[in-house]
This record gives structure tokens, C-alpha cells and sequence, in this order.
């Protein structure tokens, strides 16, 4: 057990630290929008290829990609459009944000069975 939780801290650590250089980098929420995105892409494809090794879940999956992506800085982003009067904004990043990331996680495991089939 020591060893998985091992594994989520490094995991998450190195997450959010990817998270906030590339929120950083972009600016929120267009950075938020695009980490969850892409960690949901991501996540399709380890889904797939690590079914048969799931002992890199907790590293991979709970931890990198858990740090990574994140609900609540999509909920704050989303708070803050909608506070500050762009209705509209917020409309769509959450549509968006939803949207895509599922859209990304079925493309990611639909090729990655592809890729490891």
C-alpha cells in the first residue's frame, strides 16, 4: 500500500507541476481547457494500454494525470467567467471543456486499441 500511495504523490506532484507551467504559459482558462483536454486524451489511451499493467495506474493515471487535469480550476475558471458578466463565455467553456475532454478520452482508447490491439 505504501508503495501505491508512493507512486499517486510522485505522480501528482509531477501533474501539477505540468499543470501550472501550462496554465502559466497559456493563461487561464484557455490553459485549464486544454490540460483537461489533453489529459483526458492521455487517460483514453492508458485506459487501454495499461489494462494489462495496471500496476503504473496509480503513477500514471491517479497521480500525473490526476495532478494534471482538474475539476476545480475548471469550476473556478468557469465561476469566474460567469461572475464577471461573460455569460456566454462560460457557456461555452463549460460545454466546451465537458464536450471535448469526452470526445478526446473515447478518441484516445479508440486508438490506442488500434495502436496495442
Amino acid at each position: 500500500m505504501i508503495w501505491t500511495i508512493s507512486q499517486v504523490a510522485l505522480g501528482g506532484a509531477i501533474g501539477s507541476v505540468l499543470r501550472y507551467l501550462t496554465v502559466s504559459a497559456v493563461s487561464a482558462p484557455l490553459g485549464t481547457f486544454l490540460v483537461n483536454v489533453a489529459g483526458s486524451f492521455v487517460m483514453g489511451i492508458l485506459f487501454v494500454v495499461l489494462s494489462s499493467r495496471p500496476a503504473l495506474s496509480p503513477l500514471l493515471m491517479t497521480g500525473i494525470l490526476g495532478g494534471f487535469t482538474t475539476f476545480s480550476a475548471f469550476s473556478l475558471d468557469a465561476l469566474k467567467l460567469w461572475q464577471s458578466g461573460q455569460t456566454p463565455a462560460a457557456l461555452a467553456y463549460i460545454a466546451g471543456s465537458v464536450l471535448l475532454s469526452l470526445v478526446a478520452i473515447a478518441l484516445g482508447a479508440a486508438l490506442a486499441r488500434g495502436a496495442f490491439a
